[in-house]
């Protein structure tokens, strides 16, 4: 469900924007000198300083002590209010009773065998109930799992090309590093987008391989698979695009696209690393009513361990039990693993959860919105389920191309604010939306929205809402 607020006023100067970063990021700096004294002190054997790039922006990293409930402090003593859900892990919270139970009981049974457990069976159950796919395989992360879904599109086709989305992130794998987030420069016209590799280390002749395409343009599909005859294995999209903010599908796009791409020969696949069990039980597929040939989760369903799954149609999934494909991993299935997402799916996500879901949901875009509109500024809020952003723009955001005149500044001074209020946003802007958990309440999300009222207030200049 979205919120939008009308456009109201657009500035004509990012200026005074860009004055409040540079305020705000003195006072983030002024925080965090015990995150950038570990970071100075660790750079000799840490790469960067950091264990991902992701989690080095600007003005820094910040480095975390421990997290419960809906919070996390940090190394200089300073608790948030955690919206951050680990890029969208967290949907149990901290310290979850079920999940430190679940796992505290399987870590005295043995952690490792590298041969399956019960709990294998009871999850797979549970993600076949939900989602609408019979058959699952478990791995490690969402990288491993979008990678299985295209191998296992080009081995059940016979065909290597596949089609993405432009400005999609699906992972870390070759054949999906391609036009995630190009420059305009080297993207290509609007209508037919270049495949843009994504870095040195991606192959020139494998990324010729994935065709790129807008989101939302069943024109452009059908043209890319009239234009490769035979060709194209399979289409990998997220139903709700959540790299680039967050943006719903138009009416009816997921239906038609896998209907159109069946009728080529072609499979279509859904990444619900970020969507699944977090908009809806059963993920976007549930929510927009598609259930596509595969499906590719990871994130909330591990409660806070490394996870992976790939849920598939029994003609997709048979070419692993037959060995034609080898979906493999030392770590597959891991008994801990198990006993978190089991604990997740039975005992934590059920429908008292997302009713809680929807009543945050609310409280935060409502609220949003009408901060926006008391103090003039355009925007509005998209949000499904624990999934939120603030999107500060003056008019839907579509596409890619849509985000890339989107200035890249309203998102750092919201997260500044948000942060230097006790409010843990993802950093990287206006690419991330926030993730409330079953154990957030009403006072964490009112937080967000009186960070929001400040930012909305020192730029407008206008008076305090109370």
């Amino acid at each position: 469900m979205s919120v939008v607020s009308e456009p109201l006023v657009r500035p004509d100067s990012l200026a005074r924007l860009d004055s409040m970063i540079e305020d705000q990021e003195a006072a983030f700096l002024a925080r965090t000198g015990e995150s950038r004294r570990i970071r100075r002190d660790c750079a000799d054997v840490l790469a960067g300083g950091v264990a991902s790039n992701w989690q080095d922006a600007p003005p820094g990293a910040v480095w975390i002590s421990h997290g419960s409930g809906s919070r996390v402090v940090d190394v200089d003593g300073t608790s948030y209010v955690d919206l951050h859900g680990g890029f969208g892990v967290g949907l149990v919270g901290h310290a979850h009773p079920a999940i430190v139970e679940a796992v505290g009981a399987r870590v005295r049974k043995g952690t490792h065998f590298a041969q399956p457990t019960e709990d294998a069976v009871v999850v797979a159950r549970a993600l076949a109930r939900r989602f609408g796919l019979p058959m699952w395989r478990f791995g490690n992360s969402g990288t491993e799992a979008t990678m299985d879904a295209v191998h296992l599109m080009r081995v059940a086709t016979g065909r290597m090309k596949i089609i993405k989305v432009e400005g999609s992130y699906h992972g870390h794998h070759d054949s999906v590093q391609v036009s995630v987030y190009p420059s305009a420069e080297d993207a290509g016209p609007a209508f037919r987008p270049r495949s843009v590799r994504q870095g040195l280390a991606v192959p020139p002749d494998l990324a010729r391989l994935t065709i790129v395409v807008p989101f939302g343009d069943l024109e452009a599909v059908e043209r890319v698979l009239i234009e490769n005859p035979g060709e194209i294995a399979g289409m990998i999209v997220e139903p709700i695009m959540m790299n680039i903010g967050l943006i719903p599908p138009p009416d009816g796009y997921l239906g038609t696209l896998k209907a159109l791409l069946n009728r080529y020969g072609a499979y279509l696949a859904f990444d619900e690393v970020k969507t699944g069990l977090a908009v809806a039980p059963g993920g976007a597929g549930e929510l927009l009513g598609v259930v596509p040939d595969l499906i590719c989760l990871a994130k909330a369903l591990g409660g806070g361990l490394p996870c992976g799954a790939i849920g598939g149609t029994p003609e997709l999934m048979g070419l692993i039990a037959e060995g034609v494909y080898e979906q493999v991993g030392t770590f597959n299935g891991n008994p801990l693993t198990m006993a978190a997402a089991r604990a997740v799916l039975l005992d934590v996500l059920d429908d008292g959860a997302y009713r809680h879901f929807e009543r945050l949901r609310a409280i935060m875009s409502e609220g949003a919105v009408a901060i926006l509109r008391a103090h003039g500024l355009a925007g509005y809020v998209q949000s499904f389920g624990a999934k939120g952003a603030v999107i500060f723009h003056d008019r839907l955001l579509r596409n890619y191309r849509d985000f890339l005149d989107y200035p890249d500044q309203w998102g750092q001074a919201h997260w500044l604010y948000q942060h230097n209020g006790g409010v843990f946003l993802p950093p990287w802007g206006k690419c991330e939306q926030w993730t409330v958990s079953v154990q957030h309440g009403e006072d964490d999300a009112r937080r967000f929205l009186v960070n929001l009222e400040r930012m909305a207030r020192d730029y407008a200049g206008s008076a305090a809402i109370r």
